[in-house]
């Protein structure tokens, strides 16, 4: 997969109330680290305006907008040619990423954890069963969840999305004392196309990802953001007011046919 080349997009249209100014932190565009082509613009009401790009330790890129109220329009498209080295797992990660988080409850999972996953100790084998299990456990169904609901919430439900699934992955990983985070991607082969999320896992010192939904091949993700579960990965974030999400499309294909996924192998979002 060296020279796969991936296409990606994200077409978001949102509309600032007239009571209030907002200030938005728009998480749109892909991590550096590969060869990027990228292209963002943001307008409103037809005016063009700047983003004040900043980096969030342990998170990714963020780009910062301030704005009065009106109609805005962010588009964004990149091409992402080849394959960036695989993310290694620092000793602040190891720490950072087996802590419970808001949606990873995984200090109220660790019964569970223990007693569906004793007697695995390959980390190949571990990461393949959780998958496996989550999966089978839970129904995809799209709306089926709320902005609040965690990894306990998901489990006791037994249904959800792909932010469903990942917290529950994570959740269930960190109860078993393996360090375990979450990451926004595009996802090629993706259907429908959407914004999807996904867990990273540390094994052998790299991070492995783990998409107990199946939706996508592993091999052709662009990551987005990353961190502790979806509280710091979402793409849109309102602070100091009032914005209405209006519109929001998300495209990623890749040159060529689409690669071929075995959960029982280990991949790296490169």
């Amino acid at each position: 997969m060296t020279d796969i080349r991936r296409l990606v997009s994200a077409h978001l249209v949102l509309d600032v109330v007239k009571t209030s100014s907002a200030i938005l932190k728009l998480v749109v565009s892909e991590m550096p680290g590969t060869g990027l082509d990228e292209r963002l613009t943001v307008a409103r009401d037809g005016v063009s305006l700047d983003a004040t790009e900043t980096v969030i330790p342990g998170e990714g890129r963020m780009h910062v907008l301030r704005l009065s109220p009106g109609r805005v329009v962010v588009d964004y498209a990149a091409a992402v040619s080849g394959r960036a080295a695989q993310a290694t797992v620092s000793e602040a990660d190891r720490i950072v990423y087996l802590r419970p988080s808001r949606y990873a409850e995984s200090d109220r999972m660790t019964a569970v954890a223990r007693s569906e996953f004793a007697g695995i100790t390959g980390p190949v084998e571990l990461l393949a069963a959780v998958s496996s299990w989550v999966g089978t456990r839970l129904s995809y169904v799209p709306g089926s969840s709320g902005p609040t609901d965690g990894a306990v919430d998901t489990l006791l439900a037994r249904r959800g999305v792909c932010r469903d699934y990942a917290h529950l992955v994570v959740a269930l990983l960190r109860a078993l004392d393996v360090p375990a985070r979450m990451a926004a991607v595009y996802a090629p082969g993706l259907d429908p196309m959407d914004f999807h999320a996904v867990a990273e896992v540390a094994v052998d010192g790299y991070w492995r990802v783990v998409d107990a939904t199946l939706l996508a091949p592993r091999a052709s993700l662009v990551r987005i953001a990353l961190g502790r579960d979806a509280a710091d990965t979402a793409f849109l974030s309102t602070y100091e007011g009032i914005a209405e999400l209006l519109e929001s499309s998300v495209t990623a294909v890749v040159d060529g046919p689409l690669p071929d996924d075995d959960v029982t192998e280990l991949v790296g979002i490169g």
